[in-house]
């Protein structure tokens, strides 16, 4: 049975994203590749660090997108958790009903 593919996003604050993106290139059994964007987000959980941030009411944080095998995000972000267990850092997995390339 083939397995089921899976769009796994992160959102990190700015200042611990390098750390997470080094962590998931230390691991291609898992990832395979990635996208990265710039966000800004605002929550009740969110701790405002810098004084623009504070001024603005919402965080600055990386979003990695990564489309991978289901059973291989749940044991990375089992991994994440067990090595780092970070508030400051969300996570969602979404259904990918279809992934390729146009070539």
């Amino acid at each position: 049975m083939k397995s089921m593919n899976c769009s796994l996003t992160i959102i990190a604050h700015r200042s611990l994203a390098d750390e997470l993106i080094d962590h998931l290139l230390e691991h291609p059994e898992w990832v395979h590749g990635f996208s990265l964007s710039c966000v800004e987000g605002s929550s009740q959980r969110e701790k405002l660090r810098s004084m623009l941030e504070q001024v603005r009411g919402r965080s600055q944080g990386t979003q990695i997108v990564i489309v991978m095998n289901l059973e291989d995000a749940r044991e990375l972000i089992a991994h994440l958790k067990q090595k780092d267990a970070n508030r400051d850092v969300a996570y969602w997995i979404t259904p990918v009903l279809d992934f390729g390339w146009l070539a």
